[in-house]
C-alpha cells in the first residue's frame, strides 16, 4: 500500500479530520497533506508507529468494522 493511500486510511480509521490529526500526533499540517497528495512520503516507521498507537490506544471508532 503506498503512503498516501495509508495516511488516509489511518486518518479515517482514527475518525480524526486532518486538522485534528494533525493536533493529535503533532504532525504539522502541511506534512500530512503533503503525505497525502502524494507530493512527500512518510517513512515506512512512521505509518506503522502510528497504526500501532491508534489501534493500542483504541482511537478508531467502535462502529468502524474494520479488521483489528
Amino acid at each position: 500500500m503506498d503512503c498516501r493511500t495509508k495516511i488516509k486510511e489511518l486518518r479515517e480509521l482514527s475518525g480524526m479530520n486532518r486538522k485534528e490529526f494533525c493536533d493529535y500526533f503533532m504532525i504539522p499540517y502541511r506534512t500530512v497533506t503533503d503525505w497525502e497528495h502524494d507530493v512527500r512520503h512518510a517513512p515506512e516507521y512512521v505509518l506503522r508507529l502510528l497504526e500501532y498507537y491508534i489501534r493500542s490506544e483504541k482511537l478508531y471508532e467502535d462502529n468502524d468494522n474494520k479488521k483489528e
